[in-house]
């Protein structure tokens, strides 16, 4: 196997266009919204007898508690040939060790997009044991934190909208078609970049109640300005007698749909505008041509009731899908500071309460 870096963004995006397990976080433009972020990026492929097998974005982080190569939900790996992931991570760290040395970086994180298991049983921990010994063989041991979701909750968007609508709980489904009878309540989409600014309006005021670090207005306006172009993301807007009180910033990408951020107005909790937006959201998915929506975060709000993500997680369980376990975040320490980053964020996550 040869390792090398790709320049071209249509080997990358058509390599992902037929990989099954991959989020946003891989795409290409992903990569130019850490730029504009002000970080530098790396895309490496991975081949065999000349042809692409694999390929992992890395982003270089630089922050208080230490500098680190991040791989964001990689690396990506062709159906084929996924028996042969302990040899392609092997080649990849052998050009992350050389990147991570010359930008005097501590260690390495991976969040694997390689799945766990999509549900209990005794085939998917053999899965997740497999995985996880590949990274250990090879010197990783878990993160403290994760920097990106491990877990996820999807929807197949293949059936019907009425099939859709079926197989939702009951109260979702009630609650989209009151909100749909509801002349007080409209939810409409833009790309338009100005309007970033009402989203972030109703964001904040989230925040302050719900108390939560938030992305900043310079990340949500990166993120949207990297994704526009090529018309892969869209603004909702959900408007209760003539007030925004929801909206959600939806990307496109590669046949699927993510809810990547929203935010709803406390003072309506009771009003439907959300399930209502959210409805919209995946059918414009649907007309895009997506045939899976990604929910984006998931806990199991039964064994984890106090869990920040809890309530959300349920909101989404409401419109169908099923669960999808990544394997857990990993390290690869490189040098002895990565210890006090270990422990910094050994601490932070225990005060987030995650």
């Amino acid at each position: 196997m040869t390792i090398s870096e790709i320049t071209e963004k249509s080997i990358w995006e058509n390599f992902l266009l037929g990989c099954e397990e991959k989020t946003f976080l891989s795409s290409w433009n992903w990569g130019e919204f850490n730029k504009m972020m002000r970080s530098k990026i790396w895309r490496s492929g991975v081949y065999e007898n000349n042809e692409l097998i694999s390929v992992a974005l890395a982003v270089k982080t630089v922050a208080k508690r230490g500098t680190f190569l991040l791989v964001p939900h990689g690396l990506n790996i062709k159906s084929k040939i996924k028996n042969q992931k302990s040899k392609i991570l092997e080649t990849l760290l052998e050009e992350l060790k050389k990147i991570a040395k010359e930008e005097k970086a501590s260690f390495i994180r991976i969040s694997p997009i390689w799945p766990a298991r999509r549900s209990p049983g005794e085939g998917g921990e053999r899965r997740r044991r497999k995985n996880e010994e590949i990274f250990k063989d090879l010197g990783f041991r878990l993160a403290p934190i994760h920097m990106h979701p491990e877990a996820s909750w999807k929807l197949d968007l293949k059936p019907s909208e009425e099939e859709l609508l079926m197989q939702m709980r009951k109260t979702t489904r009630y609650l989209i078609r009151q909100a749909q009878k509801n002349q007080d309540i409209k939810i409409y989409q833009s790309q338009n970049l100005k309007d970033l600014d009402v989203f972030n309006k109703l964001y904040q005021a989230v925040v302050g109640q719900q108390h939560f670090i938030p992305f900043s207005l310079e990340y949500l306006k990166n993120e949207f300005l990297a994704f526009q172009p090529d018309n892969q993301i869209s603004l909702f807007f959900g408007k209760y007698k003539g007030e925004i009180v929801a909206s959600a910033f939806i990307l496109f990408w590669s046949n699927i749909g993510f809810y990547h951020h929203a935010a709803l107005s406390p003072k309506y909790h009771k009003i439907p505008v959300a399930y209502l937006l959210q409805w919209e959201a995946i059918k414009e998915a649907k007309r895009r041509g997506c045939t899976l929506y990604d929910f984006w975060g998931y806990v199991n709000p039964e064994k984890e009731l106090k869990h920040p993500w809890a309530g959300p997680t349920l909101f989404k369980m409401g419109f169908g899908g099923q669960p999808h376990f990544y394997l857990k975040t990993q390290d690869l320490p490189l040098s002895n500071k990565y210890w006090l980053t270990f422990l910094f964020e050994k601490i932070r996550k225990t005060k987030r309460g995650l």
